[in-house]
């Protein structure tokens, strides 16, 4: 009798020509390149892993070491088959901030409330991946046609852009500094070949930090960057854990994130599916539900809620790396930044205008892959209705519109999410979603998920 294979035994080495072809999802490259991708990866996540939970009042330190941790999990969990990190979630702060009466300044009060709604997300995110995996995507692909995916992805992109603008607009300094990031990034995007250009990013950022210490520190052209947080930081030291408290206001305020989180994911996979070419629908299920239990075991010692990030997803548009074990290794290098304060310090002294101007260049990629989207799926712009789904939903995302349901704050993304899915249920009544996407047939689907 023949005995079924590991899931892992599946991944192959890379084979191919880095300026020529794509990094699959079940294909690793060599140890060295590998640790550098993940590097990359672990700085396009660390700017946003970390403001999250500052603008709730969690630990950024313990909210780093878990995030690796569920990203590691997360790998684990969907067999390796869905390209992610899982950042801290913007999603919660709305929520987070009614619940608690948190005002923003140092470490929330309440935050054992927060934790016990943020568990009760968890679970009825869960519990959805647990329906999606049992009833399959259907259901949620007629929610949620082309149309509305493509809007979603470029609404986080475009929804984020005006926090990026301003946290580089606080002074003629900083604001030349971002746009030097960005022409750094930009130079080795185009002028570089093979791992160079794979490494833009990050590259590009210590292009940028040496720029900015000459400019700066030696020149006192603007705020010098403050090495003493490393003199004071510690080598090792294990992060604060919190345990919840549960209570059915918070809960009920928080829960409904959930729903958000839904829309965003799907959206994020959609991208990463357009992006490899790949049909990832049979792994969707899994995905919530690994999501939905790595937020829950997150909040149930301190840590924020998780969601996969937009900001690596435009680090694999452009690298065209979509190798899953590369997160792996982002998720231990962030493991490590939670445990070394001192490695933390050496982050955080990357001046904020550099973190913005990174931010300008992966929010944009975040933008064009919802864009691309929409064209590899040939959406029909000639429909007035495919329009107004289009136009409204995507002026809502960029504004930050934001709707009240009582005490419960949608959101920017969350408000034009909906909006984008009422208005497609409601517009496109009967009609067969124009520009399906491209997919393996079901007895290939089928093995595939079997195999894994």
């Amino acid at each position: 009798m023949a005995t079924k294979e590991p899931w892992f035994a599946s991944f192959k080495p890379y084979t191919g020509n880095l300026d020529q072809t794509p990094v699959q999802i079940d294909e690793y490259l060599p140890a060295g390149k590998s640790i550098v991708l993940g590097l990359q990866h672990a700085f396009a996540m660390f700017g946003a892993t970390v403001l999250a939970p500052l603008l709730m009042g969690f630990d950024p330190n313990l909210t780093i070491f878990i995030t690796g941790i569920g990203t590691i999990l997360f790998f684990l969990m969907t067999g390796g088959r869905m390209p992610s990190y899982l950042g801290s979630s913007f999603a919660f702060i709305g929520a987070v901030a009614a619940a608690t009466g948190y005002a923003g300044v140092g470490t929330n009060p309440n935050i054992a409330v927060a934790l016990g709604g943020t568990i009760a997300c968890g679970l009825v995110y869960a519990a959805i991946g647990l329906i999606v995996m049992k009833t399959g995507t259907g259901w949620i692909e007629k929610l949620m046609p082309p149309i509305v995916t493509g809007a979603i992805v470029m609404i986080i992109g475009l929804n984020l852009a005006p926090v990026t603008i301003k946290s580089v607009s606080a002074n003629s300094f900083d604001t030349w500094m971002a746009i030097l990031t960005i022409v750094c990034i930009s130079v080795i995007a185009v002028f570089t070949r093979g791992m160079m250009r794979r490494l833009l990013l990050l590259l590009g950022l210590v292009c940028a930090y040496v720029l900015y210490f000459i400019l700066a520190n030696v020149m006192g052209l603007g705020k010098a960057i403050d090495f003493a947080v490393i003199n004071n930081a510690a080598w090792f030291g294990l992060p604060h854990f919190v345990a919840p408290t549960f209570n059915a206001n918070a809960m009920l305020l928080i829960a409904p994130v959930a729903i958000i989180l839904v829309a965003e994911n799907l959206g994020h996979f959609k991208a990463v599916s357009a992006m490899t070419g790949r049909n990832l629908s049979p792994y969707m299920g899994r995905a919530f539900f690994a999501d939905g239990v790595c937020t829950t075991l997150s909040a149930s010692v301190g840590g924020t809620g998780m969601t996969t990030y937009a900001e690596n997803i435009g680090v694999m548009a452009v690298t065209k790396i979509y190798s899953t074990t590369v997160f792996v290794i982002a998720g231990i290098f962030a493991i490590l930044l939670g445990l070394s304060p001192k490695f933390g310090a050496v982050i955080s002294t990357i001046p904020v205008a550099l973190l913005g101007g990174a931010s300008i260049v992966v929010f944009g990629l975040i933008t064009v892959a919802g864009a691309k989207i929409w064209i590899d799926n040939k959406i029909d712009f000639t429909k007035n209705s495919t329009l107004i789904i289009a136009a409204v939903s995507l002026i809502m995302g960029a504004g930050n519109f934001s709707v009240h349901i009582g005490s419960f704050d949608l959101g920017g993304i969350g408000t034009a999410t909906l909006t984008a899915i009422i208005l497609n249920l409601f517009l496109n009544r009967g009609e067969k979603p124009s520009g399906a996407v491209q997919t393996e047939s079901d007895e290939s689907i089928k093995s595939f998920t079997h195999s894994a």
